[in-house]
């Protein structure tokens, strides 16, 4: 009241300006809010209870009735935490099958990507088409191996390895040191027979494939999933490693659906 009592001492022009100022801060304000709120739950990564769900919902009802707040910022906020709330929810009663969807989901996407890299990097003018089947290995990759593998993983190293509540201890860096020269090797090399089998090539042709692009893979590999796998053993709950992997795994699978097909187009 008092700045509007202040405003309206101004001329017109400079009156109308302050009140279009305050409105834009006020539309900012409204949007900052509602992400702080929707990223409050995965930034602690807590599954929120029904009232928590009522008080997220309540204030986004509160911020609908603020004059000149679009009501499509508070419908796609309210869809994206309720579908936040609900992706918790399954990974509660079925992480396994929640796990495999979602690996399946970005695999198949991630191939997608590399075969857009693909075409725009390709020399020749001539338009290449989508390989449907390609991507959808990747997805039956993500789905069938790379989820329930990595699920079991962390369950039998967890339970080797109980978390502990310091992330910066010598248990995260034994459990590391596993990870990525103990599990990633062994690891590579079925993701390498998998997908070789997927495509129908042979024994030899695998182990060839193996001998030529295997150590490069490595390399390329620690210098992406050791600092990736840090974070993910020290910062994120049990419950939601397979998720971060997944979303790391996004551009690692595109390197190796690069990689893994290279042979095939030379």
């Amino acid at each position: 009241n008092f700045v509007q009592q202040k405003e309206s001492q101004l001329p017109l022009e400079p009156r109308n300006q302050c009140a279009m100022m305050r409105k834009r801060s006020l539309q900012k304000l409204t949007v900052v809010s509602l992400t702080a709120l929707l990223f409050s739950s995965i930034n602690g990564f807590s599954l929120p209870s029904s009232k928590h769900a009522l008080t997220k919902r309540n204030s986004s009802t509160r911020l609908a009735v603020v004059p000149g707040i679009d009501d499509s910022v508070i419908t796609i906020a309210t869809s994206a935490s309720d579908l936040w709330t609900s992706y918790n929810s399954a990974l509660e009663t079925d992480p396994l099958i929640t796990k495999s969807i979602t690996a399946g989901v970005i695999l198949g996407a991630a191939d997608f990507a590399g075969q857009a890299l693909e075409a725009k990097t390709k020399e020749s003018s001539e338009e290449t088409s989508i390989d449907f089947g390609r991507a959808a290995r990747f997805a039956f990759f993500g789905f069938i191996l790379q989820a329930p593998w990595n699920h079991f993983y962390y369950l039998l190293l967890d339970g080797a390895l109980p978390p502990t509540d310091d992330p910066l201890t010598a248990t995260t860096g034994i459990k590391v040191v596993i990870d990525q020269f103990v599990q990633a090797p062994i690891f590579t090399v079925i993701i390498f027979v998998f997908l070789g089998l997927l495509e129908g090539k042979n024994i030899e042709s695998i182990n060839k494939q193996l001998e030529n692009d295997y150590k490069n893979t490595m390399v390329a590999n620690w210098k992406l999933w050791v600092p990736a796998t840090a974070v993910n053993i020290a910062f994120c709950p049990p419950l939601f490693r397979v998720l971060f992997l997944n979303c790391v795994f996004f551009f690692w699978s595109i390197y190796l659906s690069l990689t893994l097909n290279k042979e095939e187009e030379n």
